[in-house]
């Protein structure tokens, strides 16, 4: 079964491509949601939208963008925490946060976070000596911490509550228990192998030296909060009635969130909302899409804004006051230097000590 799994795994890598896979993917993604938000639209009554918005409760449309604000206060951690692994200690958490905070409002709405956010990163941590190879650590081990975090939040959340996961696959509830009995293992079986030694993963400039078991905990409570923030905030903008537990909409939310994030949209425009209106079928129309434009202007377009405004304003005094700054285009640059600069501490040398 193993060679088996090795050998459609070559086939796909050597014939059609892991990138057309995921782009295929990604299309089918929101073509569906396309599909369903259109079906459950068709009918809205726009009115009835703008109703909806104006009896939201003030106290809880405050409280919510509490929620989000201390959201994105917890993501800045994801790249302080990211520095520390790879031994960047000299870079301070001003600028940690400045680079989690752009990077994560600009990738969340642009799509393609891994790019975007990743281009803004450079352009913030560059200026600190930060190396394009440095920059792509810090992108992969926020990563982890983000991708730990989702692991626990829907393990534990649909152990708890399968029938959450059920409103949007459609599958038994035994079989969302197993699969989350199953992650919950997964994760174990990672801290535990993280605890008993160092782990590194990747070669040569681009080894990364894994968190250790403490460290691991660290980065999964970062992003379960993160997620909880989150999740608390579009609580708060959901109707009153029916009745939902928190457990049942983290669930729902992080899936639906996690849906937006494999099509690659720009804010996972329609794919979330599309399963978020799936998994919720039992609230009015209405006041939920009321509540889901809510939660995009709290976590998307208000943060969107204050991100282009402070990296614009970054670069008006950078430009101003120092030519510091590198531009965009120079990463490949660093990369090469950075693989020429290895390749050249590798050569073996004469008896003399020349390089031959």
């Amino acid at each position: 079964m193993l060679e088996m799994l090795r050998s459609v795994a070559r086939f796909i890598s050597e014939k059609i491509g892991w990138h057309r896979i995921g782009f295929a993917l990604s299309v089918i993604i929101i073509v569906v949601a396309a599909v369903v938000l259109y079906r459950m639209l068709r009918g809205i009554d726009l009115n009835e939208v703008y109703q909806a918005l104006r009896a939201t409760d003030a106290r809880d449309f405050w409280l919510a963008a509490l929620f989000v604000a201390f959201g994105y206060f917890t993501l800045t951690f994801y790249d302080l925490f990211a520095l520390r692994t790879i031994g960047r200690k000299d870079v301070s958490y001003p600028t940690a946060a400045l680079a989690g905070f752009t990077s994560y409002s600009v990738g969340h709405n642009v799509g393609a976070s891994a790019f975007t956010g990743g281009a803004v990163r450079y352009r913030i941590y560059s200026a600190h000596g930060v190396s394009a190879i440095e920059v792509a650590k810090i992108c992969f081990v926020a990563g982890l911490t983000f991708w730990l975090g989702n692991a626990t939040v829907l393990g534990l959340g649909i152990f708890y509550a399968p029938e959450a996961a059920t409103a949007i696959n459609h599958l038994p509830e035994w079989f969302n228990r197993t699969l989350a009995a199953l992650t919950i293992a997964a994760l174990v079986v990672y801290v535990v192998w993280v605890w008993v030694r160092p782990r590194a993963i990747g070669r040569d400039g681009w080894q990364v030296t894994l968190p250790g078991g403490p460290l691991t905990f660290l980065q999964i409570m970062i992003g379960i909060v993160d997620l909880g923030c989150c999740a608390a905030a579009m609580y708060l903008l959901l109707p009153d009635q029916p009745h939902i537990n928190f457990v049942m909409l983290a669930v729902i939310f992080v899936s639906a969130t996690l849906l937006g994030f494999a099509s690659h949209s720009p804010g996972g425009l329609g794919v979330f909302d599309a399963a978020m209106l799936v998994a919720l079928w039992n609230f009015d129309k209405e006041e939920l899409l009321a509540s889901l434009l809510l939660f995009r202007l709290l976590y998307y377009v208000i943060p969107f804004a204050f991100a282009l405004a402070i990296l614009g304003a970054r670069e008006i005094i950078k430009g101003m006051f120092s030519n510091s700054v590198p531009q965009l285009g120079n990463i490949a640059g660093d990369v090469i230097a950075q693989h020429a600069k290895e390749a050249s501490d590798q050569k073996p040398s004469n008896v003399d000590g020349s390089r031959q």
